[in-house]
Formats: C-alpha cells, structure tokens, sequence
C-alpha cells in the first residue's frame, strides 16, 4: 500500500520554500508567473496537489530555478 513519508514534501510546500527563499510574497509570485493569484493559493495551501506542468514550469519561471530545482 502506497503512502507518503515523512520526508516527502508537496509541491505546495517546496514552492513556499522557494518563495520565502526569494522574499516574494504570494501576489508578487503570481505576477512574476504569469498565473492567477488564486491558482497560487490554492497549489500553496495543497488544495490543488497536482497542478499542471505548464503552472509548475511558469511558477519556477517566477521564482528563478529551474524545474528540476523546485520538484527535487
């Protein structure tokens, strides 16, 4: 039976990482990325666990790293 460990971290949490890490604010995210705010949210907050590639490639886009860097 599949089930997460302890140290498996959502894309949510690893893009927050990223965000505070580049001291943006989550409007200021969505704007670099080109993506709704409320997409942003909703991917941060885990409400959306598995967001498109484009939306992941535009958020890393945003935050400066590069895929791989962000999903890692």
């Amino acid at each position: 039976m599949p089930s997460m460990t302890n140290n498996e971290t959502t894309i949510g949490q690893k893009i927050r990482v990223w965000r505070a890490k580049r001291d943006l604010t989550q409007d200021e995210l969505s704007k670099k990325a080109d993506i709704p705010y409320p997409t942003l949210i909703k991917i941060e907050s885990d409400i959306v666990t598995n967001p498109t590639l484009e939306t992941i490639t535009k958020i890393a886009a945003g935050l400066g790293v590069t895929l791989d860097e962000l999903t890692k």
